[in-house]
């Protein structure tokens, strides 16, 4: 075999398999929606597969997706939106027959699944309001916040570096 062709073999598996991986899944409620927070990596360029789920009584649903085909009774209910390394669903008249275990599952186009999937105990007694929620500190390295915050408190005199 060619070594040019084995290194660029071993480089598509070592993409592959490092891929996209979950890094969590939070929940929330959004005054009577339910909002699925997927965070993960994106270290490849490939397209991204992703499937957001739902178990309940030992039966998946599937709820919004590119994996599988998405269940006729939460088509209505549900609504995505994606950035770079976040992806969002919100499912509308979030009520107690929707409690469950949530799961989101990304992987790349075209290949099996091989990176684990995040799930998460969603219990409507138990979720907190997305207001709680800092937008900011989702999005933003918390390297960054600090370096603004020292950088606020020494102009207030605060500190002195």
């Amino acid at each position: 075999m060619n070594p040019a062709i084995g290194i660029a073999v071993l480089l598509a598996v070592l993409q592959v398999s490092r891929g996209q991986k979950v890094t969590s899944l939070t929940a929330c409620l959004v005054n009577q929606s339910l909002r699925l927070d997927c965070h993960h990596e994106n270290t490849t360029t490939s397209p991204i597969q992703y499937e957001f789920s739902l178990t309940r009584e030992k039966k998946k649903h599937v709820l919004y997706g590119t994996v599988g085909v998405p269940e006729h009774s939460y088509r209505s209910r549900t609504n995505f939106t994606s950035k770079y390394n976040m992806k969002v669903l919100y499912l509308a008249d979030f009520t107690n027959k929707d409690e469950g275990i949530y799961t989101c599952e990304l992987r790349l186009s075209g290949q099996p699944q091989t990176m684990p999937s995040h799930s998460i105990s969603v219990l409507r007694d138990k979720l907190v309001k997305c207001e709680g929620i800092s937008l900011l500190a989702q999005n933003t390295s918390w390297l960054l916040l600090l370096l603004l915050s020292l950088s606020l408190l020494q102009a207030t005199d605060f500190i002195s570096l």
